[in-house]
């Protein structure tokens, strides 16, 4: 796998002699330590105009208020009703900068839609909503709504005996059904948010519960990191405000990588840019030494071609 979608410039230049650095020669790191971590939202997808998840949380809701009008008397139903995507947008923003307090709403509801569902019947409706829903703005297929560049990196890492996993504040079971054919990485390589689950001896199924188990964004990363993998990764990649402490977590390693993904393209190539819920981890990114991922600079082509 080469990195055909990525211009000749520093960060280009930072990957290949990383990599070329831990896997040749006498100091090579071993194959087992080499573990990469990647966010998922605006790291290896677009999440704008709102994250993938929400789209199909949002077509739940609406459904939910059309069957039941009172819903739509308060939010986020209200906002899906009326296809408000400024609000359950901004309600990301605002988690973004420390103020969960639109986000609590939403995982209420959230849970209220999943509860007492089996895990595999919540994974066959994901399976559909991949197969059939398209990009809000783009008006693709989701799977034309990956990085290109990013998808050549894992392949590229990959290729050096790297083991990658996604390790995401988007919701686990939510990823799963895509990561293996968007990303070429299984299932048991994803780490992310996640609903309690319990067992239902009489149906012999795993069911979702009616309480939130965690939330895998911010500090709480590098500790799902150990407790999933039990591993310190070598390289990490991320894009947010929320991916600060994974990024810094690699650098206790020897030998590291921490790439930030800077969405500044103007070009119109893919999504305009935008700093917002990611200015903590664009002013740490100096003094952390994380490599910056320019959109408009570093790659040369956004999103895969189409069929």
């Amino acid at each position: 796998m080469t990195l055909a979608s990525w211009a000749d410039g520093s960060a280009r230049a930072a990957i290949v002699e990383f990599v070329e650095a831990v896997t040749s020669g006498a100091d090579a790191v071993p194959e087992a330590e080499r573990v990469a971590v990647f966010d998922n939202d605006g790291t290896l997808w677009t999440e704008k105009p709102m994250p993938t998840q929400l789209h199909f949380i949002v077509q739940q809701w609406a459904a939910a208020a059309q069957a039941d009008p009172s819903l739509a008397d308060r939010q986020p139903y209200q906002a899906a009703a009326n296809g408000d995507f400024a609000w359950l947008g901004g309600a990301v923003d605002k988690h973004y900068a420390g103020d969960d307090s639109d986000l609590k709403v939403m995982i209420g509801a959230i849970l209220a839609s999943t509860a007492h569902e089996s895990v595999e019947d919540y994974q066959a409706s994901v399976a559909a909503f991949y197969r059939d829903a398209k990009h809000l703005t783009l008006h693709h297929p989701y799977s034309r709504a990956v990085y290109q560049p990013m998808v050549e990196l894992l392949g590229y890492l990959e290729a050096h005996d790297f083991t990658t996993y996604i390790v995401s504040g988007g919701d686990r079971d939510f990823m799963r059904p895509m990561t293996e054919d968007y990303y070429g990485i299984p299932p048991e390589r994803v780490v992310g948010s996640a609903v309690g689950l319990e067992y239902d001896a009489e149906s012999n199924d795993v069911r979702y519960s009616t309480s939130f188990d965690y939330m895998d964004d911010g500090p709480m990363k590098p500790v799902r990191i150990w407790s999933r993998i039990g591993r310190r990764p070598i390289l990490a990649g991320g894009n947010s405000n929320g991916d600060v402490e994974m990024l810094r977590f690699v650098q206790k390693h020897p030998r590291s990588l921490s790439l930030l993904v800077h969405h500044d393209d103007d070009t119109g190539r893919g999504d305009p840019p935008y700093d917002k819920g990611a200015e903590r981890a664009l002013d740490v990114a100096s003094e952390h030494g994380f490599q910056l991922i320019s959109i408009k600079d570093d790659w040369s082509r956004v999103f895969p071609a189409g069929p």
